[in-house]
């Protein structure tokens, strides 16, 4: 059953939210989701954190740091953890219990596991609607991804700020500069920072790294942070760059980015249901002058026009 409201989701704590992210499954296109999903969006409380890494990195690790500071700062937390699919259920194969750690009596803090299924994008095709519904209760959302690569970019299109993790002597660098990876990322983790040497190595690499991404004047330039969750080292500085990125976004960027996102959403949406034929008709739509709708809206609308 979709929720009455957000308020109602708000008020009713994990039980819930819960059952508004079962709802995103069993209630799939239908109407009455569609206008509870545009509502979540239109009351957006929270900013979103995506984090993302090739495996083995240590992003959970990293995740349990980050849960941990937002709550002793006293604010609530979401978060999904997107892990690769079982090829025999189709279901999440890690699980969050198995990575990360929460106290299941805490009300500030809320983790779902979601499986990638068939998505290269290195998130599933619930993540965006899930993120809309928490990003509408909690005061964070930390969106983990499966990985990245040349084809896993698809956290930057539900994120505000995305976090890059780079392992110390593993060539990451060297890859991603390879994959184009590092147009995406805003802040840039070089994790087991307690390695010593081959940490400052990988920090100095994918700062020469980064003097090869063209940018706009003026634009932002991420910043390359040593972390190590084990030992606490770098963590205060990570939050810096983060709180730094979110005061960039403030300056009226936020909402351009979150226009974009959006926009984003629909088309692949609407790529997936209808295909190209569906995205020309869009355009043509949207090009003439007419309102931009929501993803229920333009398919009723696409299903007339294309029978």
């Amino acid at each position: 059953m979709v929720p009455a409201s957000i308020a109602a989701v708000r008020a009713g704590g994990k039980r819930a939210v819960a059952a508004a992210l079962a709802a995103i499954e069993t209630a799939a296109g239908t109407a009455e989701l569609a206008a509870f999903l545009d509502a979540a969006t239109a009351e957006a409380r929270g900013d979103t954190l995506g984090l993302t890494g090739p495996p083995g990195v240590g992003k959970s690790t990293l995740t349990n740091a980050l849960v941990a500071a937002w709550r002793k700062a006293g604010e609530s937390v979401g978060v999904i953890a997107v892990d690769p699919s079982s090829r025999r259920t189709g279901g999440a194969l890690l699980g969050d219990r198995a990575r990360i750690s929460t106290d299941p009596a805490d009300r500030g803090v809320f983790v779902r596991s979601m499986a990638a299924r068939d998505r290269l994008g290195g998130l599933s095709d619930q993540t965006v609607a899930a993120m809309v519904v928490m990003r509408a209760v909690y005061d964070h959302v930390l969106v983990e991804s499966v990985g990245i690569g040349q084809s896993e970019a698809d956290v930057a299109m539900v994120a505000d700020t995305v976090v890059l993790c780079i392992q110390p002597g593993s060539g990451d660098s060297l890859q991603f500069m390879k994959a184009g990876v590092m147009e995406l990322p805003d802040v840039i983790a070089v994790t087991k920072a307690d390695m010593g040497p081959p940490a400052q190595r990988a920090k100095a690499d994918v700062e020469g790294a980064l003097t090869l991404v063209a940018r706009e004047a003026g634009g932002w330039v991420a910043p390359v942070v040593l972390v190590s969750s084990a030992t606490g080292e770098g963590l205060d500085a990570l939050a810096a760059a983060i709180a730094g990125h979110h005061a960039h976004l403030a300056e009226g960027r936020r909402i351009a980015r979150r226009a974009a996102q959006q926009r984003h959403w629909v088309e692949e949406a609407l790529r997936t249901r209808f295909g190209h034929q569906g995205l020309a008709a869009v355009a043509a739509r949207i090009d003439g002058g007419a309102p931009f709708a929501s993803e229920h809206a333009l398919a009723k609308d696409l299903a007339a026009r294309l029978g």
